[in-house]
């Protein structure tokens, strides 16, 4: 199957954005909160799918989370304490840029951490998402996958645009030679992390733009049925300017540069 051009992905998105914005309507309305785990391999296409979320919701309603390497108080605190206080309230999304899963992925494989602390981590996190998932939170976990040498493709574009460089690092470099270490990392947390309550959906992301639309329509048939009732939002006809008819509106100065001076 051959990539969707551009014009073909925005006539598929966009009955999904106005289900989106139903779904975050019917959270808002009825006190839900959302939580969305984006996974994946570097490249994967992580930030381009939650832009997607975030550029349709209100911004005081939906929240991504993309946080910074652990301060060293952050080091000493309890595992999953840094991102607890970025889960969403009664009303509320929340879009996690990787999450607590780091344990399991670069910090495992690039040595961030000891195996012990991994394999506490697998043991805690599926009572950990219980707890979530009891509590009422919807939680989403996806992972988006994109095969080596797509991978490879899409850093040669970030090395080559000035615009997007800000996204190699260099933990980036040295993951390009460890790609079996993750892809091991990966299945081991799969196999412990993947439960009943709070399972692991793959999404096939070596086109992008396919892989959001499929993301996308898994999340909204995973929710209830959110469509509610349109409000009737009062929008009286505006009368005359009072102010505006005594004083006239003044006409802007035109600009110009420098250069097309004459003085």
């Amino acid at each position: 199957m051959g990539h969707l051009s551009q014009k073909e992905y925005d006539t598929a998105l966009e009955p999904l954005l106005h289900e989106l914005s139903d779904a975050a309507r019917w959270i808002q309305e009825t006190g839900q909160r959302l939580m969305v785990l984006f996974e994946g391999r570097d490249t994967a296409g992580k930030g381009g799918s939650i832009h997607m979320f975030a550029n349709t919701l209100n911004p005081r309603q939906c929240r991504v989370v993309a946080l910074p390497s652990p301060s060293e108080r952050e080091r000493n605190q309890w595992y999953f304490q840094r991102y607890v206080e970025h889960f969403p309230a009664k009303g509320e999304i929340s879009l996690f840029d990787r999450s607590w899963y780091n344990r399991a992925g670069v910090e495992a494989v690039m040595g961030f951490c000891t195996s012990e602390q991994v394999s506490s981590f697998l043991k805690a996190v599926p009572d950990f998402e219980r707890q979530l998932v009891d509590d009422g939170i919807y939680l989403f976990k996806y992972w988006l996958c994109c095969d080596q040498e797509k991978q490879e493709e899409r850093f040669a574009d970030r090395l080559n645009n000035p615009l997007r460089r800000w996204k190699l690092s260099p933990v980036d470099h040295k993951a390009r030679q460890l790609y079996d270490a993750y892809t091991e990392a990966r299945e081991r947390m799969l196999a412990a992390t993947d439960s009943p309550h709070a399972p692991w959906t793959l999404v096939d992301y070596n086109d992008q733009r396919l892989g959001r639309l499929t993301l996308l329509r898994d999340l909204l048939d995973r929710l209830p049925d959110t469509k509610l009732p349109e409000e009737n939002i009062p929008w009286s006809k505006l009368g005359h300017d009072p102010i505006k008819e005594r004083y006239g509106v003044m006409t802007p100065i035109p600009s110009y540069r420098w250069n097309d001076r004459n003085d």
